[in-house]
């Protein structure tokens, strides 16, 4: 069969990939990487599951379109390096919090919950976090021990992230954004640029 002897649910193009990318959001974001499956998210999108295939490949492939960062987020990065070194813990913290806040559907947070349970899940994970952050800032520093920093920073972010929204640990899942950028914020600063002393 060719592509233009395919039936008409095959020809919408655009608009049945971005029901599928839809489709994936909600499963990926209710059941994590593992508890999703391609039959669930064609059934979610009214769509045939070898359609989820033509157009990603994998269901690896779908979880990484889905969880592409949006707009909005992409921009409050940009915001959060634009003003160098100088006072940047607190930015990272804040951005963090206030996106987070804002939707349930950040990669980051569908990431963190998927990423126990299944190695291509934490392999997204770590890519995020390289693309997004951690090379940036590694740019951006441009001293040896740049790499540790910013894994430092990592494990700032991550924790934060996992009590917040995924533990719920508590008083930091009820903290305000203001009172955990002023505790955060200095930690993730000195991460960055304080005095380093190492036992090793």
């Amino acid at each position: 069969m060719t592509e233009h002897s395919r039936p008409g649910r095959w020809r919408s193009g655009e608009q049945s990939r971005q029901q599928i990318l839809e489709a994936g959001r909600t499963l990926f974001r209710e059941n994590g990487y593992g508890g999703t499956t391609v039959r669930a998210v064609a059934a979610e999108a009214g769509v045939d599951p070898a359609m989820v295939f033509y157009f990603f490949g994998t269901k690896q492939g779908l979880f990484a379109a889905v969880t592409e960062m949006p707009a909005h987020l992409t921009s409050a990065i940009e915001s959060m390096f634009a003003g160098g070194l100088d006072g940047i813990g607190e930015r990272i913290i804040r951005t963090l919090l206030e996106n987070l806040d804002k939707s349930d559907r950040t990669p980051l947070v569908m990431l963190t919950r998927s990423a126990p349970t299944h190695e291509a899940s934490e392999a997204l994970l770590r890519e995020f976090i390289d693309r997004e952050i951690t090379g940036r800032l590694v740019a951006m520093l441009g001293t040896p021990d740049a790499a540790l920093r910013a894994g430092m920073v990592n494990v700032q972010v991550l924790g934060l992230a996992v009590a917040r929204y995924i533990m719920r640990i508590e008083p930091i899942a009820s903290a305000s954004t203001d009172e955990l950028v002023a505790r955060f914020g200095p930690v993730v600063q000195h991460c960055l640029t304080g005095r380093q002393e190492t036992a090793w």
